[in-house]
């Protein structure tokens, strides 16, 4: 901190001294104001470049301002904890589609999927029907063993793991108000009271969020933030839960704080044991971390993993939460967790950390930032997994397309 102050110290001297020398040098008054100006603004944006880079390990704004917007590479920038895979993998077979069997799926601007995956950076694009591999492409930079960063897809995985908790006892249940595991929320504002935990899974908790793309709005902060659990803290009540669905990173902050409080044991560490392990993953994940001094986990956006992993949760949400007859998460979970209900929530378009897919019956989806999919459809048993570098097309377009190759797999 006392670096960032002398480092915007030193920027205030170099524009006064800067504009001293200006105004020695030229003549005529609106030329010395113009360059004093010009001046002024160089050594702003310059110190505030500055500040920043020293900044990054305190400030979210920090982080923002040197890093800018979000992208795929953030799996290297962020520091990150282990999420151990074990020994007793669900074995994928390769098993291609017959040539030209997806040649008929197409974006609503008429490209055909090949040249979609091309034009938007498509890192790895893999099928699955049961657990053989119909596809399995990547692109440049890209291998089978590349972790790729999922986004929100984390919200999804994360729920997993909290439905899991349920299942095990270490979390009574999702209509427990978040206080009981968070009280000085109460001790802030009585209201978070009333905030259940299926309010914060269901995106419909009612708390404040501002998505501005600004340094300081909601969106930036609970994204950048170097301590997300005083992120996490700082949530407010905007209004009575349970009435509006509004997409809040709050709530996955909220959420991984109560898990963390309930098992009493770090995020990566418990979803190794209850999730990773028990599905039967290929290889070792990660949950990237707030910093380093406080090593939370990004609950909002930061699980890391391969793409044939990534399928493997679909295929297990596809199996009603079970793999080689290991029931991982109750199949009572994953039937909540993925319906088209507006029973106990607002949107039937989303429920615990899941969107839901209302033009086709029983199919979901995890989606996060720049096209990141896990696209299920447990009828047909086809898992569809999309990673990139950016979107190329809008999301619903998006989930158009892999709406259609699942389809056009069911119809192989």
């Amino acid at each position: 901190m006392l670096v960032g102050v002398l480092v915007g110290v030193g920027a205030l001297v170099v524009a006064v001294l800067g504009v001293v020398l200006v105004r020695r040098l030229l003549r005529g008054r609106v030329l010395r104001v113009l360059a004093s100006v010009l001046v002024v603004v160089a050594v702003a944006l310059v110190g505030t470049r500055a500040w920043a880079q020293v900044m990054l390990d305190d400030a979210a704004a920090a982080r923002a301002i040197a890093w800018r917007e979000a992208d795929t590479g953030d799996v290297h920038r962020f520091a990150s904890h282990p999420v151990a895979a074990g020994d007793d993998r669900l074995v994928l077979r390769d098993a291609p589609l017959p040539p030209g069997a997806l040649d008929g799926v197409r974006a609503r601007d008429g490209r055909t999927l090949d040249a979609l995956l091309a034009d938007t950076g498509t890192a790895a694009f893999v099928v699955l029907r049961g657990s053989d591999v119909l596809v399995e492409e990547y692109g440049p930079g890209s291998a089978a063993t590349t972790l790729q960063t999922s986004f929100s897809v984390a919200k999804s995985v994360l729920a997993t793991v909290l439905g899991i908790a349920v299942d095990r006892g270490d979390v009574g249940s999702l209509d427990d108000p978040v206080t009981a595991y968070v009280p000085e929320l109460a001790d802030r504002d009585p209201r978070f009271a009333d905030v259940t935990l299926r309010h914060l899974v269901t995106m419909s908790s009612g708390l404040a969020y501002e998505e501005q793309g600004l340094p300081w709005s909601d969106d930036s902060v609970t994204y950048y933030s170097p301590d997300l659990r005083a992120t996490a803290l700082s949530a407010r009540v905007a209004q009575e839960p349970g009435r509006t669905f509004l997409y809040n990173n709050y709530n996955p902050l909220l959420v991984g704080l109560v898990l963390e409080r309930a098992t009493g044991r770090p995020l990566a560490e418990y979803t190794s044991e209850v999730l990773w392990q028990p599905l039967g993953a290929g290889a070792d994940a990660s949950w990237s971390v707030d910093s380093v001094r406080h090593g939370f986990a990004k609950m909002e956006s930061g699980f890391n993993a391969t793409a044939l992993d990534y399928a493997r949760l679909g295929y297990l949400m596809a199996h009603e939460g079970a793999v080689d007859g290991r029931q991982v998460v109750s199949s009572t979970w994953v039937a909540q967790a993925t319906a088209a209900d507006t029973t106990t929530d607002p949107a039937a378009r989303y429920q615990y950390f899941w969107w839901v897919d209302t033009e086709r019956d029983g199919r979901f989806y995890g989606h996060g930032n720049h096209g990141q999919f896990v696209y299920v459809d447990p009828v047909t048993d086809v898992v569809v997994v999309r990673l990139g570098a950016r979107y190329g097309v809008e999301p619903d377009a998006w989930v158009g397309v892999l709406r259609e190759v699942a389809d056009a797999v069911a119809a192989s």
